[in-house]
């Protein structure tokens, strides 16, 4: 299926939810409080595009989105390249990683808050916690992944453990680290609203949907926010496939088939 295949598929499914929850509302079978008619959702949504105050709150979301996604990529691609490279540390550490994954980033908003009060420093501290671990896991899979005969080759002619990283293993994990930032983005994001959502005081796109859920016939404009959420969830996703395209498009291509005579 080619791009544009794709890229049609995905405005036809769009374009069926869309009729579809217009159909619903429109036709009465849930109350407009409940869920109002898609086209007057979209609507707000687009005003809200020439609302200053909005873009501001929404600029704060992005701007804690993005310092919470580098902090998790600062550490946990160091931290994936060291599990990886050595199997004494990633067995002494395990228990440790796969006692805190499971730990829903949300349920820590209350300790995180306490230590490190509200504001900024708490909603990048919880971006980063949920967004380290797809890197970092994507991160040692793809070390584990690499070609031994480069690195045996390598190694043949002399070179170290740091060059062998840096020249065979590092590049060759450079797909799966971008896959990781990919999901992770996706995840910061979800933790950016959330988290301001129940804050509920500040500034940002959470804030906008919390504040809204207060007012009477409000859900119009938490739909609108969320549709906010969505597309810039959407159009972050498109730049990183995009660039992950262009820049590893080496490692999309078919491998060939070892013949098996």
């Amino acid at each position: 299926m080619t791009r544009r295949q794709e890229a049609l598929l995905g405005l036809l499914g769009a374009a069926a939810a869309f009729g579809l929850c217009e159909t619903v509302a429109r036709a009465g079978i849930v109350r407009r409080g409940y869920l109002p008619p898609a086209s007057q959702v979209v609507a707000r949504a687009a005003r809200l595009a020439g609302d200053a105050d909005f873009l501001d709150g929404v600029g704060v979301t992005l701007r804690a989105w993005a310092l919470g996604l580098g902090l998790a990529c600062a550490i946990a691609v160091p931290l994936g390249l060291l599990l990886g490279s050595v199997p004494v540390v990633e067995a002494a550490v395990r228990a440790v990683i796969e006692f805190l994954r499971p730990l829903p980033s949300v349920a820590l908003i209350p300790l995180v808050s306490l230590l490190l009060g509200s504001g900024t420093r708490t909603e990048v501290t919880l971006i980063a916690y949920a967004s380290l671990w797809p890197v970092l896991f994507n991160t040692v899979y793809g070390l584990a992944e690499t070609d031994p005969l480069a690195k045996d080759t390598l190694r043949a002619f002399g070179f170290g453990r740091l060059a062998v990283l840096l020249r065979v293993e590092l590049p060759a994990t450079a797909p799966f680290i971008a896959a990781g930032v990919r999901i992770s983005a996706a995840v910061a994001l979800i933790l950016a609203v959330a988290t301001e959502i129940l804050s509920g005081f500040g500034q940002g796109l959470g804030i906008f949907i919390a504040q809204a859920q207060t007012e009477p016939d409000g859900t119009r404009d938490v739909l609108a926010g969320v549709v906010w959420a969505g597309a810039l969830g959407l159009v972050i996703n498109g730049v990183l496939v995009g660039a992950e395209r262009r820049l590893f498009a080496w490692a999309q291509e078919p491998r060939p088939q070892r013949s098996r005579a």
